[in-house]
């Protein structure tokens, strides 16, 4: 199971870090998980597969193929190029200390967690343009 779970690592460029930091999962419940002293809890499980968009069942068994999303529109050169667009405006609305969409209250996200939270809006952005794509052009984007 450890082994999924860093594959998408690797997939998600994210490091266990980061994703303890958005789940509030302990790093220690990570290397136990990985040295096999523990398993995964489901409530801890379920979490891991929300930060990655997949399901338990995917992060339990490696089952469930997450890049075959054969009912869901894929991305094409223009849909990558918004969403990284967006992405950087975003950012640099942050970066510029620029109060908006990455600040709470008028306090800025802090630069330690600007990476984290990058990573974190780039999945947000492409799980928005999946269901824009289906509401908008249900039809254009069947296959």
């Amino acid at each position: 199971m450890y082994e999924i779970f860093e594959k998408l690592l690797k997939q998600f460029n994210v490091s266990t870090y980061q994703v303890s930091k958005a789940t509030g999962i302990s790093q220690s419940t990570f290397s136990n998980w990985k040295s096999r002293r523990n398993l995964i809890s489901t409530e801890k499980g379920k979490l891991i597969a929300e930060y990655f968009g997949i399901s338990l069942d995917y992060l339990m068994t490696g089952k469930e193929n997450i890049s075959d999303t054969s009912n869901e529109p894929q991305f094409n050169k223009k849909d990558e190029r918004d969403i990284k667009k967006d992405l950087e405006t975003i950012m640099n609305k942050l970066e510029s200390g620029e109060d908006g969409p990455a600040s709470f209250d008028g306090e800025a996200i802090p630069e330690d967690d600007r990476e984290m939270f990058a990573a974190q809006l780039e999945i947000m952005l492409r799980r928005l343009k999946l269901i824009n794509k289906e509401k908008y052009n249900p039809n254009k984007n069947k296959k």
